[in-house]
């Protein structure tokens, strides 16, 4: 079931503050990866699959992440993940078998949003992406709050 937007918010505020807490003085990225992959995991009820694909060598390589196995690897510009890593933006899409190179890592996923991760320069350094099995799960709510946490990685 999908929340409404204030359930949303009042959940995305609390991972927030759990994250923040988690990430106080924890200079690893993958540990700061996996602790938000886990406690966003666990604050969307919609999602099945939660984590990152961080920017490795040219392509994106997949985790940490909660859910099911992933793409192992995606290259610049290919499905919702290289399109979000390419445009340095986010991509909300209500159904995935509407986005154009889509890519299929598991055939569950109807809707998905993906949120690059910038350093301090800017730079994509990951991408967030969360997947639902449910059509239209993601919104400007979701879109909002996680570029929030976002902002707060570097």
């Amino acid at each position: 079931m999908i929340p409404d937007a204030a359930e949303k918010r009042a959940r995305y505020a609390a991972a927030r503050e759990r994250l923040h807490a988690l990430w106080v003085g924890e200079p690893d990225a993958i540990a700061r990866m996996a602790a938000a992959a886990c406690v966003l995991h666990e604050a969307m009820p919609h999602a099945f699959w939660t984590g990152f694909y961080r920017v490795v060598g040219g392509e994106l390589v997949i985790g940490p992440y909660q859910g099911t196995p992933g793409c192992s690897r995606i290259g610049w510009g290919k499905g919702v993940c290289g399109t979000a890593w390419a445009s340095g933006e986010t991509q909300v899409v209500p159904d995935v078998h509407a986005f154009p190179g889509h890519i299929a890592c598991d055939s569950r996923a109807e809707s998905e949003i993906v949120v690059p991760v910038k350093d301090a320069r800017g730079t994509v350094v990951a991408v967030f992406d969360v997947d639902s099995m449910e059509k239209a799960a993601f919104d400007e709510v979701d879109r909002e709050e996680l570029e929030r946490i976002f902002a707060g990685w570097v």
